[in-house]
């Protein structure tokens, strides 16, 4: 097998160590292979890359483990052509599994040009993404603790929930502060309650329950958390707001497209970023982001159209703007998931969408343009002797005698 880079190095990282290895392979000398254990601190990783650069390596490979490989990957990017590699994809041979043989066999496999690099996006996008996953983390985590406010107002036998849409909006905060502070009356309790759709008897009877000292210490307790995570969401969303002013213009037209609102345009730049060139063709980036079906086929037969794991931050955005797609009335994605779901159910229908969000996604970053939509009568217009087929046979299922004439 032809080696392609003869001066490469494979680095089998952990949290404490970084097992490095050397693969140099000259024309007519030996090829030579030498391994070296180092730490992980700042220091020691400088140390690595002064001892890489002393056997003139020029790329470096090492898989993607936890977080373990960043710090690693920071240091050595400025000096180093990096590859990182998914783990699954360099499996070595079972039953001989060390540290030294693993970061020997990424140096072999990397001199041959067996490693398919993984993307790992600029520094402003890593950042951004950060940001955007701790968002989404805190607003389930407020969700979460909405949920047990609800669970604790059950249990007292107030059902603020029924007649209140969102219990932490200004009319039940002031219900849920009135509870901490030991009011229960219904009469006082109503008169925090603004205009709802509620009659007045409904409300007087939801508000009329049993609240102990046990409720009032859990609904402070919750409620601080919420106040404390609201402040904490507001602070991320201004920080995003900083993060994202290079790509503005990107996430702009992201918004242009039906489901896609502000906070997804910002989820799927800090995503995939904005250079397409990545990605060569849309089908690439389906399969980054996980939303195409995995390949598992024998004999000729395809056993699973599942989708592959991974991609769990863009892939459930992206599910989530498809659900709000399909509201729109007269457009492409509502008439692409109606016959879907028909024909294969809803959730492979609803996934199809977002596939086809990402696809869409794919084409507007790469020639900078706004959504442009093909509209409800595409998949007609598309194959027309189909659909006048389509149509000449259901008439004549329900007792019709049907010729058609082309206009």
């Amino acid at each position: 097998m032809d080696v392609i880079y003869p001066r490469c190095a494979g680095l089998d990282v952990h949290k404490q160590t970084v097992v490095a290895c050397v693969r140099v392979a000259g024309a007519t000398t030996a090829l030579v292979q030498e391994v070296r254990t180092f730490g992980t601190t700042t220091t020691d990783l400088l140390a690595l890359a002064d001892w890489l650069e002393s056997f003139g390596v020029q790329q470096v490979a090492m898989e993607a483990t936890g977080v373990y490989w960043k710090p690693v990957w920071h240091i050595l990017e400025e000096s180093f052509e990096l590859i990182l590699a998914n783990a699954a994809h360099v499996k070595n041979v079972p039953g001989r599994k060390t540290d030294v043989n693993d970061s020997m066999w990424l140096a072999d496999l990397l001199a041959h040009g067996l490693i398919r690099a993984s993307f790992v996006p600029p520094t402003a996008v890593q950042e951004l993404r950060t940001l955007t996953r701790t968002r989404k983390q805190f607003v389930r985590e407020r969700a979460a603790h909405v949920q047990r406010i609800e669970k604790l107002l059950e249990d007292a036998n107030i059902k603020l929930s029924s007649v209140i849409t969102d219990i932490t909006g200004k009319s039940g905060r002031a219900v849920l502060k009135a509870l901490i502070e030991g009011q229960t009356d219904p009469e006082q309790l109503l008169a925090c309650i603004g205009r709802v759709k509620a009659s007045r008897a409904e409300l007087l009877e939801a508000l009329r329950g049993r609240v102990s000292a046990h409720h009032r210490f859990m609904l402070k307790l919750h409620l601080g958390h919420i106040e404390t995570l609201d402040q904490t969401i507001a602070s991320i969303e201004k920080e995003v707001g900083q993060g994202l002013e290079p790509f503005r213009q990107a996430a702009k037209l992201l918004s242009t497209m039906p489901g896609i609102s502000d906070v997804s345009a910002n989820v799927v730049v800090a995503e995939i970023g904005i250079d397409m060139s990545r990605f060569p063709t849309p089908g690439h980036l389906l399969s980054w982001a996980c939303l195409c079906p995995r390949n598992d086929e024998s004999a000729g037969k395809r056993r699973s159209t599942r989708l592959r794991r991974g991609g769990v931050w863009l892939k459930t955005t992206l599910v989530q703007a498809a659900w709000a797609a399909i509201k729109v009335k007269g457009s492409y994605l509502q008439a692409q998931f109606q016959p879907l779901r028909a024909r294969r159910g809803t959730k492979k229908a609803i996934v199809a969408v977002a596939a086809s969000m990402l696809t869409a996604a794919w084409h507007m970053l790469r020639d900078g343009t706004e959504w442009q939509d093909l509209g409800a009568a595409h998949f007609d217009r598309a194959d027309v002797t189909k659909t006048a087929n389509r149509l000449i046979r259901r008439l004549q299922q329900i007792g019709y005698k049907v010729e058609a004439i082309p206009a």
